[in-house]
């Protein structure tokens, strides 16, 4: 359904219109008496403005008398019939001034100004305190606004048509005919407001009007607010005042102008007003806010003391007599004072037009009326002492333009104090223009915060000194800021604590939550920021809890705010972690308000612990939102070389290879052009190299050219390989005469099928000259990536095949910078760490974790190229002096056993992925070198990291919790009696499959959820705990065993062998397990013991155990279960069947 314009709404039509016409029919008749006084009527020349001055006073004087009983009236009454009676008196009041104009009778026509002034004065209120019955509230801005411009365009029109018809010939006669006639629309107008009711009948009305006046007003000023916003508009009525009844007498006197020329002042003044009405809606964007208070009086008094200086400087006319509008508009230097009077008439309609809504949206309903009554005993007071004022100086000899100069002077004191009742305006002006200016400050999702409840918890990630300035200058309202308060009491500081509603902390102190607890409690915003400190890692560090104990005492959501950039100033702690400039962009973004979710049965420190439990998983899923996502990996590359800078070294390998950020791209960008011509356009082209600069070099090249690399594990032997070329269409491989020579590759290229090309990096090398490499550096340097379809394919890699033919997982380029985003939210990494990769690049945790991630993020990576060299690998890591190591439970413990204590002295993270880690190779690193493992859990198929343990959330045995963006379903399974099996869905996803059954064919997740085929329990805190693939069961006499279980109950007796389990068919029990060990002291009854005693049933016992010299491993360092079972002899298959 479409909604009617608020202006021509049947409930507010009718009551825009009725006020207008009143509005019109006071200035018609007002102004012409003006006039008339002033040209016609006054005795002497001194004797007018005395008269106009006492005209204005006669007409205000019943405001301040009887607004207080007005106000009353007008809440006990129904408001509409109120206004219907007073049009009807307006009809006779405007009889009598008809009759004073015909005439010629002052005295009576005074009587009649006052009689006008008292029935205005009754009406006042209830026009005001209508507006919220009759709007909603997000409407009464607008109301407000269209009111204030139609009674100054009224205002205009009454006060042009009063002066002109009433030097016309027969002028009285026509004004007392246009007036009666104007009364008589106004009554009739008033007939269509819609009826309401009686706010508070049995209201009794104060008989003595002044006592009335005085208790309305100190009820009004009890709320502070409310004091502040009715002082800020009487004190323009003051003003306005003061210009207004002196215009006729400026005019004269300074211009020698004519009543043309006090109209045209008039309707300048007027149509300020209305044009400052008009622009509060889309300044304010319909908020009821009082920010432009200062702002607009500084305006206000910038422009009268311009018109003061401009006064003084007008040169009067040669010529005798008066001069008319079209003289005065002729001379240059008046369209000065035009300007001044239009920008100071502006200024005041953007400042009373909020503040009345603000009145009426903070008084109460029952006595809204004389809150508006208050308002315009105020305003009647301020011009009071404007006229008075104004008639006892001019008595003394000063001039109009003199009283304009100590209006201007007095109102330097009421932009003082408006600064102090609202200092954010100023300061937000300030600070938002300066951060605009310096740091190009963007803020996105402003709209959510106004969407939010008032009072809800504002909490921020903080990574510089700026972070709490930029919320203060964009965050609407007055919040109140935590701050520490070491940093509240630094001599630096002090000043800007002085401009801010803060409240001073100290991280671990309870107490100091009760002040932001009172807050919220009382409706206001509070800014929080969680870590309690300035980031010194650039990543999101430990969460204190206070935030969430005071959203959820206060019962209100969170609101998540991110501020990227600040960490590149200089005003941040990071400058030995990254380089830092003065002036770097910042971004802000606001989330949308979330409540944190807890069970309600937990209270005390439990309830603390999962609070802040919550708000670290929101602040953590905040930074993996919000990060910035470059479209494709070549573009990440390219902004991470800005942020970095070109001439940082990010990669060597164990050729002594280093390459830049600029050397990398151009590089790359180099052989992209070869790659090029060589392929054909989206093209997936195999890559057989082992993790070196150079495969990197070739992956980022393919990917310029917008090919799709596929990563061949060269490991695997020509079947798989080949297996895997006929899966993605692989008809052209990208490999090394080196390393096909030193790897013993040769046979296997040989065996590739016969349409296969393979492109050597010497060939590609050689055929780069000098002037490709300049191309390729100007382009690295200033260009931009060809290709940007987040959703194309990046990478192609190939499921490990331990347990069946290699499938082809396709992950895009959106796929991998999100599991990169996702563990930069969880992981505190910076140009300050350096990775250590041995692991292959074609396996997808050697990859993304040891390669994309680090680089991407202007970490420095040694990589190596076999995970094997246990001896060589630690002293490796020690003379690069890496901080971060990756690898498998396999590989780590063999750099474990092999290295020396101090080798890994330089090493603070070692994650661990791909396979399960063994509690002797955890404690053997927390002992021997004193570092936590942080085991991971992934697929290919999502990139490939899922859950991981971090510094932060660590718990031995488990996989850690599961990444921010990651949705997952735990589908029980029949014969599991612990664990489910566990689905994820989420932005990491790979796009589908590709088999050898079916080449080239994507196979799509469904409904984008990837079933990991992996059996998980979850605990109370998020921590997956694997218990076995779902394939890895055996159904032993009806029950499901899990063929991991086995393996760890034997890892644990006899830690230092290798252990397999595989399970075989049984015509008896339908299949029995057999395990492969590599110590001949394994033995069923050692395990039969261990299996009683960790209550697991008997049918866990390998009916039959083999003896190897050594297990097959995948390069992941997983066993290879295909391959077991077929280097097993085929007389122990038949008996352990």
């Amino acid at each position: 359904m479409t909604r009617t314009p608020l202006i021509g709404s049947r409930r507010f039509l009718p009551l825009l219109v009725t006020q207008s016409l009143g509005a019109f029919n006071d200035n018609l008749f007002k102004n012409a008496l003006v006039v008339l006084v002033l040209y016609q009527l006054a005795a002497t020349p001194q004797a007018g403005p005395m008269l106009v001055t006492a005209a204005m006073g006669l007409f205000i004087l019943p405001w301040l008398l009887f607004s207080g009983v007005a106000g009353a009236v007008a809440d006990k009454v129904e408001k509409p019939g109120l206004t219907r009676w007073l049009k009807g008196a307006e009809i006779a009041i405007m009889g009598l001034g008809a009759a004073g104009f015909l005439l010629g009778n002052v005295p009576m026509l005074m009587v009649t100004l006052f009689l006008m002034g008292t029935q205005s004065a009754l009406l006042g209120p209830v026009k005001f305190a209508l507006l919220p019955e009759l709007l909603r509230r997000d409407e009464l801005l607008a109301g407000n606004a269209y009111i204030e411009a139609a009674a100054y365009l009224a205002i205009l029109g009454g006060t042009i048509a009063g002066g002109l018809l009433v030097v016309a010939p027969g002028g009285p006669l026509i004004v007392s005919g246009t007036a009666l006639m104007l009364a008589t629309v106004g009554l009739v107008t008033s007939l269509f407001i819609p009826r309401g009711v009686a706010k508070q009948p049995g209201l009794v009305v104060p008989r003595n009007p002044l006592a009335a006046s005085w208790r309305t007003v100190a009820a009004a000023i009890t709320d502070r607010e409310v004091f502040r916003a009715l002082m800020a508009i009487a004190w323009f009525h003051l003003l306005g005042a003061t210009f207004l009844a002196q215009f006729p007498a400026y005019a004269k006197s300074v211009f020698h102008g004519d009543a043309e020329v006090v109209t045209l002042f008039l309707t300048v003044f007027s149509i300020g007003v209305a044009l400052g009405a008009a622009l509060c809606k889309p300044l304010l964007r319909g908020a009821i806010s009082a920010r432009l208070a200062p702002l607009a009086l500084i305006g206000a008094g910038v422009a009268a003391f311009d018109l003061v200086a401009a006064s003084y400087a007008v040169v009067p006319p040669t010529e005798s007599g008066l001069i008319g509008a079209a003289a005065f508009l002729a001379s240059p230097a008046n369209w000065r004072i035009l300007v001044d009077l239009l920008v100071l008439s502006t200024s005041g309609g953007l400042l009373i037009v909020p503040l009345y809504a603000l009145i009426q949206d903070r008084t109460p309903d029952d006595e809204r009326a004389r809150g508006i009554a208050a308002s315009n005993i105020l305003n009647a007071l301020f011009i009071v002492l404007s006229t008075a004022g104004a008639a006892g100086l001019l008595a003394l000899g000063l001039t109009p333009i003199d009283l304009f100069l100590i209006a201007a002077v007095l109102n330097v004191g009421a932009i003082i104090l408006a600064i102090r009742a609202w200092p954010e305006t100023i300061l937000r002006g300030l600070f938002k223009t300066v951060f605009k200016l310096a740091f190009r400050v963007r803020v996105q999702g402003l709209e959510h915060l106004e969407a939010a409840p008032k009072n809800a918890v504002v909490v921020a990630n903080h990574l510089s000194y700026l972070d709490g300035p930029i919320l203060a200058a964009w965050l609407p309202g007055a919040p109140m800021f935590a701050v520490h308060k070491q940093v509240a009491g630094k001599w630096w500081a002090r000043p800007f604590m002085a401009l801010i509603r803060r409240a001073e902390i100290e991280p671990g102190n309870p107490y100091a939550l009760k002040a932001f607890i009172r807050a919220a409690k009382a409706g206001e915003r509070c800014v929080i920021f969680p870590e309690g400190r300035l980031s010194v890692t650039g990543g999101l560090m430990k969460v204190y809890d206070g935030p969430a104990v005071v959203a959820d005492t206060v019962d209100v959501p969170i609101v998540p705010v991110r501020i990227d950039g600040t960490q590149y100033s200089r005003f941040s702690k990071l400058g030995d972690k990254l380089r830092q400039r003065w002036f770097p962009r910042v971004t802000v973004t606001i989330l949308p308000a979330r409540r944190l979710s807890c069970p309600e049965d937990l209270t005390g420190a439990n309830r603390r612990h999962a609070l802040g439990q919550a708000l670290y998983d929101t602040m953590s899923a905040l930074v993996f939102e919000t990060a910035p996502t470059p479209t494709t990996l070549p573009e990440a590359l390219r902004r991470a070389a800005r942020r970095s800078d070109h001439r940082t070294t990010v990669v060597e390998d164990a050729t002594g290879t280093t390459l830049s950020y600029g050397r990398l791209r151009t590089a790359a960008v180099a052989m992209s052009t070869e790659l090029a011509r060589a392929t054909e356009p989206e093209e997936t082209v195999g890559v057989l190299l082992p993790t070196m600069a150079a495969t990197l070099v070739s992956v980022f090249g393919l990917l310029e050219a917008g090919r799709v690399p596929a990563m061949l594990n060269f490991s695997a032997g020509l079947g798989p390989v080949t297996q895997a070329c006929t899966a993605a269409g692989v008809r052209r491989i990208v490999t090394s005469r080196a390393f096909v020579e030193q790897a013993n590759l040769s046979t296997l290229i040989e065996g590739l099928p016969a349409h296969t090309t393979v492109l050597y990096l010497e060939d590609i090398k050689a055929r780069i000259g000098w002037s490709a490499k300049l191309r390729a550096a100007a382009r690295a340097r200033f260009g931009r990536p060809v290709h940007t379809d987040p959703n194309r394919p990046a990478v192609v890699l190939f499921t490990s095949g331990s347990e069946g033919t290699p499938k082809g997982v396709v992950l895009s380029h959106a796929n991998l910078l999100a599991n990169c985003r996702q563990l930069q939210a969880r992981i505190a990494f910076s140009p300050a760490d350096k990775v250590f990769n041995p692991l292959p690049m074609f396996h997808a945790f050697g990859l993304t974790g040891g390669v994309l991630l680090p680089l991407l993020h202007g970490v420095p990576v040694f990589l190596y190229p076999s995970p094997l060299h246990y001896r060589a690998i630690p002293e490796l890591v020690y003379n690069s002096r890496a901080t971060v190591l990756f690898g498998t439970d396999t590989f780590l413990a063999g750099y474990g056993k092999a290295a020396d204590a101090y080798d890994l002295s330089s090493v603070r993270l070692v994650f661990a992925g791909a396979e399960r880690v063994k509690p002797t190779t955890r404690t053997l690193y927390a002992e021997k070198f004193g570092l936590r493992l942080l085991e991971g859990y992934g697929a290919t198929e999502c990139g490939p990291v899922i859950a991981v343990n971090t510094p932060m959330h660590h718990k031995p045995g488990t996989v850690g919790r599961l990444l921010p963006g990651l949705d997952a379903r735990l589908e029980p399974v029949d014969g599991v009696e612990s664990g489910a099996r566990l689905r994820v869905r989420g932005p990491n996803v790979m796009l589908g499959y590709l088999r050898v059954e079916r080449p080239g064919h994507l196979e799509a997740p469904t409904d984008g959820w990837y079933d990991t085929g992996d059996i998980v329990d979850r605990d109370a805190n998020g921590f997956l705990t694997l218990v076995d693939r779902a394939k890895r069961f055996a159904k032993v006499a009806g029950e499901m065993v899990s063929l991991g279980a086995v393996e760890q109950v034997a890892t644990a007796r006899w830690p230092d062998a290798q252990h397999a389990a595989i399970a075989l068919p049984c015509p008896r029990k339908g299949e029995r397990i057999l395990l492969a060990t590599t110590s001949a002291d394994v033995n069923s009854a050692g395990l039969r013991e261990d299996v009683r005693a960790q209550g697991r049933s008997e049918l866990s016992v390998p009916s039959r155990i083999v003896v190897l010299d050594a297990l097959p491993l995948l390069p992941s360092g997983k066993a290879d279960y295909r391959a077991l079972t077929r280097m097993l002899d085929p007389d122990d298959l038949d008996a352990a069947a």
